[in-house]
């Protein structure tokens, strides 16, 4: 106990002496939203990692689907690399950027407006982003319940106030710089903790070969197919896929990812962020995975129907000696912390310039705008705080549901609206809105009258992972029977790709 207390001190020393040094770089709006746009690649893109994997992940969804498609589950791990982070960054890193320094916007919902000349849809991207990112933010304190209780014994409510008020702390003080300074701490300790937790789990029942021949022996929900959960597509490859494409493709319209690439100092830091993030992703994604695979080895399904998936990988981490558990704990915390410091800067950046100022304040000063950010960062934390509460107390399981109908209402609204506009000048203002209603009714029409859905798409996975593959309809088809956007507008915002600049001719031949 000695141990675990003293690397939790040590740890909070830490993010809070951070969050204090960065005050100087906090003083304006840009500075404390986006780092002044001067964030180099290796903090942009453990900032990007972090901010992409939670408890949530770590705790819930590893165990859930873990124990769902085995270690075929090791492939969204492999997808989040691919496509969530690779695929993200060479996309849509540098066009960002380009774009939204073009436009000088801060937030999506800015963006979305000084693209299309539209206050309405800044307005309703803004309500979009608040409505769904509580539910997300209070969804990353479920996976710590269980865990702080296998290795404290302490109510779980004073870990939610201990995180929620450390987080807010170096938040409020050092804004982004802070935050992707911590996520760069948290994200190395992430990477060591992923690694050690994975060898030692695998050690148990020895090693990676013994662990796979205990897994081949277990039959689960499949008696017919033998060494289902050890097979290379796991016994449903459709219902892998979906989860896949939601937790993979899906990173490319949550707001609170699409913004680190605002902050981008040069074109070399975005080269090397593209091959660290998806190193990270890699590593902690793919591990995180592949360790939930092998829950079947710990837990009988009468365990999980009595305690839930939440359950399964703190049972596979009881046995650990005490410094690993430490570890683990603190590599939960690393990652619940990063992500929910990414997701109260995105709210509170969102209602305070897209919503608040020239909304209900028409005209907002420098010092009023930071004034409210700060105040906006603890009124989300205490928001998300109280929901997790409720939720632990009155064991009110659909809000820790709600995880996956968050990102599917995100992603399914801003995916395809903010692709399009960074690559085709027709994108319309109508097919945004289309889409937006489109992505977030759905989601939420799933998860108040799910009977009603065909049998595909039950699942809230399936349904944003529909909802987001269905934007890339809606927006082209939308677009072109709406009205044009106005020429001169789309000319000014694209120009930005035409700028020539020098390079040297070791990247490039002369012509």
């Amino acid at each position: 106990m000695v141990i675990k207390i003293l690397m939790l001190v040590v740890f909070f020393a830490a993010i809070i002496v951070v969050g204090v040094m960065s005050h100087k770089k906090a003083t304006n709006v840009d500075g404390f939203v986006l780092g002044g746009r001067s964030v180099g690649p290796w903090l942009t893109a453990f900032a990007y990692g972090t901010s992409y994997f939670s408890a949530v992940i770590f705790i819930g969804y590893a165990g859930q689907f873990g124990w769902k498609f085995g270690v075929a589950s090791t492939w969204i791990g492999i997808g989040n690399a691919v496509i969530g982070s690779l695929m993200a960054w060479v996309i849509l890193g540098r066009r960002t950027r380009l774009m939204t320094h073009k436009l000088e916007s801060k937030t999506m919902p800015e963006f979305f407006a000084k693209r299309f000349q539209s206050k309405s849809l800044r307005l309703g991207s803004s309500l979009i982003i608040f409505i769904f990112l509580i539910p997300y933010t209070a969804s990353l304190y479920n996976g710590l319940s269980r865990l702080f209780e296998m290795a404290f014994h302490i109510d779980y409510k004073y870990c939610i106030i201990a995180m929620a008020v450390l987080t807010g702390i170096y938040v409020i003080a050092g804004g982004y710089v802070a935050t992707a300074i911590n996520d760069f701490i948290q994200g190395i300790i992430m990477l060591i903790g992923i690694t050690a937790v994975v060898l030692a789990v695998l050690n148990i029942n020895g090693g990676f070969m013994g662990s796979m021949m205990e897994l081949a022996k277990v039959e689960g929900d499949f008696p017919e197919f033998q060494g289902a959960y050890t097979s290379f597509v796991g016994p449903l490859p459709v219902d892998l896929l979906g989860v896949v494409i939601l937790t993979s493709l899906g990173t490319w319209g949550l707001p609170q990812m699409v913004q680190k690439f605002y902050a981008i100092k040069h074109e070399a830091a975005i080269r090397k962020g593209t091959i660290i993030s998806t190193v990270f992703a890699i590593v902690v994604a793919g591990g995180c995975y592949f360790l939930g695979g092998f829950g079947r080895l710990f837990l009988t399904q009468e365990e999980v129907n009595e305690m839930g998936f939440d359950a399964i990988v703190p049972s596979m981490l009881a046995k650990l000696p005490d410094f690993l558990i430490a570890v683990v704990v603190i590599l939960v915390l690393s990652a619940s912390m990063s992500t929910l410091s990414s997701l109260v800067l995105t709210s509170s950046s969102t209602l305070t310039l897209d919503f608040i100022s020239g909304t209900i304040v028409k005209k907002m000063s420098e010092k009023s705008k930071m004034a409210w950010l700060r105040i906006l960062v603890v009124v989300f934390i205490i928001i998300s705080s109280v929901i997790a509460m409720i939720q632990y107390s009155s064991n009110v399981t659909f809000i820790a549901q709600l995880m996956g109908v968050s990102w599917g209402a995100l992603a399914g609204a801003f995916l395809a609206p903010f692709l399009f506009s960074l690559y085709w000048k027709k994108a319309t203002k109508a097919s945004c809105w289309a889409c937006f209603i489109f992505g977030s009714v759905l989601m939420v029409a799933n998860m108040l009258f799910r009977g009603y859905f065909p049998a595909i798409l039950k699942s809230p996975i399936n349904a944003g992972a529909f909802a987001m593959l269905a934007g890339f309809i809606i927006v082209p088809a939308v677009s072109l029977i709406s009205k044009k956007p106005d020429s001169k507008l789309v000319e000014s915002a694209f120009e930005c790709y035409e700028q020539p600049v020098t390079v040297k001719v070791k990247n490039t031949l002369e012509e």
